[in-house]
């Protein structure tokens, strides 16, 4: 019976390791496979179809009809100016909510880990529960927000104008916890030397701030910015839940009626991936910029 020398059974178990690691990566790839890739490939074939799920009808390849006629509705671009909104001032406000609360808790104090903590339980909720929790607060007759502000009867989710604020405020109460923690991260990465170089050359706190905190924590902002802007355009339950105003229609509401309530399967594919596209557009720019930043 031949003998392997050392190197060569080294090598034998090595690529038997490497067979057994790869037999664990095989069901995540599966599960990857049937519930993610199979599902985008089988819509975007449907996406070119007039096919409708309440029917047995077979799908018709139309082309491109479904994707032109959603360009060409004003209903559904204004469906986007007001995803559009809702983005800016949900993401806006996290970020500065977020960084604000950052910059407070970076510095020793009693109970820190306790006061961090509490304020992550916001973004631990379930988006449901939010929503309601929120509508009841926003009820103009026995909700808090406007006993606090001495609002009277004024409907928060009912008036066209407030409604998506609202919504938007509600948002920005439970994902701020996500830019702190960023935030928090980031600046407890800036190194001390710098600080104590600044307070030797007497800098203020405003250009130690400018020249020295923001610049070292953009990275970490961007990425936040990054994550919060993808979610933000996927946002379904808050709206949904809290108000049922035309000017709180975000796309993913759109989305959902057009494939569960009128059955446009064919149409409301499309529409998916016209979304999708936007998102990819929006963060491609923003990883473009993030690296900008980093090689500054």
């Amino acid at each position: 019976m031949t003998r392997l020398d050392p190197q060569s059974r080294a090598a034998a178990r090595g690529w038997s390791d490497l067979s057994i690691r790869n037999l664990f990566i095989l069901p995540t790839l599966a599960f990857l496979i049937v519930f993610n890739i199979f599902p985008l490939i089988y819509s975007l074939g449907y996406s070119f179809t007039d096919f409708r799920a309440s029917t047995n009808a077979p799908a018709n390849f139309i082309g491109l009809k479904n994707y032109r006629d959603l360009l060409g509705d004003e209903f559904i671009w204004n469906n986007f100016v007001v995803t559009a909104k809702y983005v800016l001032v949900s993401v806006a406000g996290q970020v500065l909510v977020g960084f604000g609360i950052a910059l407070l808790l970076n510095r020793a104090f009693p109970f820190k880990g306790l006061v961090t903590t509490l304020l992550l339980l916001p973004m631990m909720m379930s988006m449901a529960v939010v929503g309601l929790f929120w509508k009841l607060l926003y009820d103009p007759s026995w909700g808090i927000i406007n006993y606090i502000f001495r609002l009277g009867d004024f409907a928060w989710l009912s008036n066209r104008d407030a409604a998506l604020y609202a919504v938007a405020i509600t948002d920005i109460w439970m994902w701020s916890p996500f830019v702190m923690l960023l935030s928090l991260a980031g600046l407890s990465a800036v190194p001390k030397h710098l600080y104590e170089a600044a307070a030797i050359d007497r800098a203020g706190k405003w250009y130690t701030f400018r020249r020295i905190t923001l610049p070292l924590v953009a990275p970490i902002l961007l990425i936040a910015i990054i994550f919060r802007t993808m979610e933000a355009f996927k946002t379904f339950d808050l709206a949904y839940i809290m108000s049922s105003q035309d000017t709180t229609e975000l796309i993913s509401i759109k989305l959902y009626k057009m494939a569960f309530q009128e059955w446009q399967t064919g149409k409301s594919s499309a529409l998916a991936y016209i979304v999708l596209i936007m998102v990819l557009a929006i963060t491609n720019i923003y990883v473009k910029y993030l690296n900008r930043v980093k090689e500054r």
